[in-house]
């Protein structure tokens, strides 16, 4: 099959064919009709975040069951399916708790020791990144990965749920608890700020700042729900924030992962504030924050993982919401690619100038 292959850090994403095996177990062969860009995959694709190359990656998938293992109990061949990242066994105390999200042994949905690999070139093995790798013709996915959706969902918007939406609606209405009649500025209007934006307004926030450098991206704000918008290169964000709103919002997302960003996000809160920081920061990454102000004015920082979403609840419960009119899918994806167009689709994300674009031709 063809595949996006990342063969070193920064050297781009190269077609090619490889093979990828008969499921075993509890995996799930899926014909991927869908793959969206995040971010996230470009990070990995750059950087050393403990996945060597060879490696496929790709995380926001959506497809058809092709064939299932043996052991599958939760899918069947032509159910319409979304992957995630998210990976848990379901039997640890976090998972049987409902955080799967924290899930303590998530090795467990990966292939045993002695097993052959998954993804394979010439006999070698080409790791399946994040047990997903859905930047190719199909994906071997552990069921505890996959969520069964409504085939009335479009293979495109079904693909940002595995990430965009669950990650921002969730930092939202599950990691931050934002309440109706809160303040709310998210910094950073790409695919998963936008997504925190649409939480915001789902739970009844009264205030929705937008802050991000592109004025296309802040337009686009306005239609998920924003109230304001703020051009982070116009000025003193955190004074215009604190203008908007007499003082401070109750909760700032940064979804950048940039140490300005996050010190910004931290100082526009009002006394009692929570900065819940979304974005992958490069390794190593630090920040400074004052102790005494943070414990004088009550502040809290929260680090953010997928939007502490349960995948088999929330994606779901976003594709009906979807479907319902109350949840915006489709404006979150700017174009439909071939595989073939992954590298300069990466390198028009990076840019800053698009939100999701999504691969749709294999």
């Amino acid at each position: 099959m063809r595949a996006a292959v990342v063969n070193a850090f920064g050297g781009g994403f190269d077609i090619e064919d490889i093979d990828i095996a008969d499921p075993l177990g509890r995996e799930v062969l899926v014909d991927v009709k869908a793959s969206g860009l995040c971010h996230s995959d470009l990070h990995f694709a750059q950087n050393d975040f403990g996945m060597a190359p060879p490696m496929v990656l790709g995380h926001e998938v959506s497809g058809v069951v092709a064939a299932i293992g043996p052991d599958v109990t939760e899918f069947a061949v032509g159910d319409h399916v979304v992957g995630s990242l998210v990976q848990f066994c379901g039997a640890c105390d976090e998972c049987l708790s409902g955080r799967t999200v924290r899930c303590l042994r998530p090795e467990a949905t990966l292939r045993a020791a002695g097993e052959p690999p998954r993804l394979s070139r010439r006999g070698e093995p080409v790791l399946a990144a994040m047990g997903t790798a859905g930047f190719a013709e199909r994906a071997l996915i552990h069921e505890n990965q996959l969520v069964r959706i409504d085939p009335a969902v479009p293979f495109p918007e079904a693909s940002v749920l595995g990430c965009g939406t669950i990650t921002g609606a969730g930092a939202a209405i599950h990691a931050a608890g934002v309440t109706a009649g809160d303040t709310v500025a998210v910094i950073g209007l790409g695919g998963v700020g936008l997504n925190v934006v649409s939480g915001a307004r789902l739970v009844g926030a009264a205030r929705i700042i937008g802050i991000d450098l592109n004025d296309e991206k802040l337009e686009l704000a306005r239609a998920f729900g924003a109230t304001d918008w703020v051009n982070a290169g116009e000025g003193d964000v955190v004074a215009r924030v604190r203008e908007l709103t007499g003082g401070g919002v109750d909760h700032a997302f940064e979804v950048i992962g940039r140490r300005q960003t996050v010190e910004q996000a931290i100082a526009m809160l009002r006394v009692g504030g929570t900065a819940s920081l979304i974005g992958i920061h490069p390794a190593g990454g630090t920040f400074e924050v004052d102790a005494n102000t943070l414990l004088r004015e009550q502040k809290k920082v929260n680090g953010v993982y997928m939007g502490s979403s349960n995948i088999k609840r929330d994606i779901p419960f976003y594709a009906s919401l979807f479907l319902q009119g109350r949840l915006d899918l489709s404006d979150l994806i700017a174009s439909e690619i071939a595989l073939d167009d992954i590298n300069s689709a990466y390198a028009a994300l990076h840019s800053g100038k698009t939100a999701r674009t999504v691969i749709t031709r294999f």
